[in-house]
């Protein structure tokens, strides 16, 4: 292709990366952490399209580029216009739990109850074995899923880095669950850490339980990822 379409295209993605960061859509596809990386990206893209431009100018006009060339636009608008959904309970049972390394479990702020991410209250429950916990009124949010048994899990993907490495992790419900759920369907729930535990049957990972107190019905958040940092 000639510099012209070479400037356009640059100037597409740099356009779609900056679409992406400003309006929350990279949040489907890496983590909320690399927000500036994917800003200086689509500057830096611009920036080159600018100066492929100013550069096709100054020097003579090279052979037209085919017209199959155009096609590589599309993939550009497709990440705008068909942005995919985020990962659910399909991918999730699928995949084994992330709850599977011990990580450094800090105490618990004051107060009652206490807003917990699921990996936060699942490395509490399992590491800690609780203890952080005895006597203490949590809140999670997650989607809902099935297993096999048709026991209900409350799951948030942890991401590494990006959605492509994305695992869940697995909190099951005991107590006060409402008796119909969707899957996929987002929850806030509040309860207290109970001794309860299973095993993945994907990975062997163990699988906290929550004795819920209260359950309602949330929208889907704008970052439907949990990451470690």
């Amino acid at each position: 292709m000639n510099r012209t379409v070479q400037a356009i295209l640059l100037f597409l993605v740099g356009g779609v990366l900056l679409h992406a960061g400003v309006t929350g859509l990279y949040l489907r596809y890496v983590k909320a952490g690399l927000r500036p990386l994917v800003l200086a990206a689509g500057v830096v893209l611009v920036v080159a399209a600018v100066a492929t431009v100013r550069y096709a100018r100054r020097r003579p006009a090279g052979p037209p580029g085919p017209r199959i060339s155009w096609l590589l636009v599309l993939p550009v608008f497709a990440l705008v216009l068909a942005a995919p959904p985020a990962l659910g309970s399909y991918s999730a049972l699928r995949t084994g739990t992330a709850v599977t390394a011990p990580r450094i479990v800090a105490p618990l702020p004051d107060g009652n109850p206490v807003p917990l991410t699921v990996i936060g209250y699942a490395d509490r429950a399992v590491y800690d074995h609780g203890r952080s916990l005895a006597g203490r009124t949590v809140t999670l949010t997650g989607f809902v899923a099935f297993g096999d048994d048709g026991a209900p899990y409350l799951i948030r993907m942890l991401l590494n880095c990006c959605a492509a490495d994305a695992q869940p992790v697995k909190v099951g419900l005991t107590g006060r669950v409402p008796p119909v759920l969707q899957p996929d369907s987002w929850l806030e729930v509040t309860g207290t850490f109970t001794p309860a535990q299973a095993k993945d049957p994907v990975n062997g990972g163990t699988i906290p339980f929550l004795d819920v107190a209260r359950a309602q019905p949330v929208p889907a958040p704008a970052d439907p990822y949990e990451s470690l940092g």
